[in-house]
């Protein structure tokens, strides 16, 4: 009978190996014809649950019930499922080495590493252990163990989640592959071949509880022991550490966010007395406001003083400057007081005459005027001529 995988489900979200495995399990039993909706509701649910209708007394009530999901690795885009909810394994359990770990096996016989925990208040110290779990080698699927609220207060004390919160947190991390409910505190041999254990991934320091030095002795001497390293500065102990040390101030949080003092298990009086200390806070915030403007205001004003101061400097010291170009000793106005004075005195003063007069070769004599009607001039008379021979007296000329 054949089966046509193309027009029923999307096949592309498995890989080769994974389509042969879900045909070998499925294929000769029968079931082939509920392969498609097993798949369907796994791919919407992320946990192969379905919403059971029935009827009871003429009510008609829904209930939960699971389906077992062929064994496979969702990835990224599901959450992981649960290992009750998977198809058990038909083929004999056989261990891996970790050298032929290493080296890397097949895509159909990945590394089954497990990882166990509480979980609570699941955190990036949590994601970071799995992840390095996840990555110890090329092919690795990863089994995480949560253990119940049961056992986890019996030997560890009481939970801030409960064991289904805590369920739900791990199976939403990237890295886990399947998740194991109720995880028993220490593995036995039943529970490694259980679920096809390769390696067991936890921290190096020794776990003391349940009476135990260390509860992963016997499995690091079986050399099944993977160790991972822890994130410091990060733990459900630390978280809670702070919720307790600022205990006062979470429950004003909750109460401003709507939380009854009820819910919260405050009394009445310390209700009050957290509104009192609410009021008081935001009128101190108020004043520390008016402080920082303040400060920022005076701040401002130093800043402007201190660039007025240096622009003052600067136009006190270019007015020195010019006041020293123009009236110092060496200034422009010396120069020209004196430029000033040199020329009043040159328009002031006569140009001195000539020590020597120049010496002409030829005089011309000057031109005699005479009066139209007189023919001798008493005002004018002629040049006298110093020669010898001709020389004549006033008489004679009279």
């Amino acid at each position: 009978m054949g089966f046509n995988i193309s027009f029923e489900y999307p096949w592309g979200n498995f890989s080769k190996a994974q389509r042969k495995e879900i045909e070998r399990e499925l294929g000769n039993s029968g079931c082939m014809n509920n392969i498609v909706p097993v798949m369907m509701e796994a791919h919407s649910s992320g946990h192969g649950r379905k919403r059971k209708r029935e009827e009871l007394n003429g009510e008609i009530k829904e209930a939960e019930c699971y389906r077992k999901l062929p064994r496979r690795t969702l990835g990224l885009t599901e959450p992981a499922p649960f290992a009750d909810e998977l198809v058990a394994a038909k083929a004999p359990y056989v261990r891996v080495s970790m050298e032929e770990a290493h080296r890397g096996t097949p895509e159909d016989r990945p590394v089954r590493v497990y990882a166990d925990g509480i979980f609570d208040m699941f955190h990036s110290g949590h994601a970071r252990a799995l992840m390095q779990a996840k990555c110890l080698f090329p092919n690795t699927h990863l089994i995480v163990g949560v253990c119940s609220d049961d056992l986890t207060h019996k030997f560890k004390g009481f939970t801030v989640m409960n064991e289904d919160e805590r369920y739900d947190a791990v199976s939403h991390c990237r890295y886990v592959d399947e998740v194991v409910r109720n995880a028993p505190w220490t593995l036995t041999p039943e529970f490694l071949a259980e679920h096809r254990i390769d390696f067991v991934a936890h921290d190096d320091i020794p776990y003391i509880s349940a009476g135990s030095d260390d509860v992963y002795q016997h499995i690091k001497e079986a050399g099944m022991f993977a160790p991972t390293q822890r994130t410091e500065g990060i733990s459900t102990s630390d978280i809670i550490t702070r919720i307790v040390r600022d205990y006062d101030v979470y429950v004003r949080r909750n109460l401003q966010r709507g939380y009854t003092a009820k819910e919260l298990n405050v009394s009445f009086i310390n209700e009050k007395k957290y509104h009192l200390q609410e009021h008081v806070d935001k009128v101190k915030q108020k004043v520390r406001d008016v402080e920082e403007k303040s400060k920022e205001f005076v701040q401002k004003v130093e800043e402007k003083g201190i660039d007025l101061i240096q622009k003052w400097e600067e136009k006190s010291r270019e007015f020195i400057g010019n006041f020293l170009q123009m009236f110092g000793p060496d200034g422009a106005l010396k120069h020209m007081l004196k430029e000033g004075k040199g020329r009043m005195l040159q328009a002031i003063s006569p140009r001195q005459s000539p020590s020597s007069s120049p010496v002409r070769e030829e005089r011309s004599p000057s031109p005699t005027f005479r009066l139209p009607f007189f023919t001798s001039s008493p005002f004018f008379s002629p040049p006298l001529h110093h020669s010898g021979a001709h020389c004549t007296s006033k008489d004679e000329e009279d």
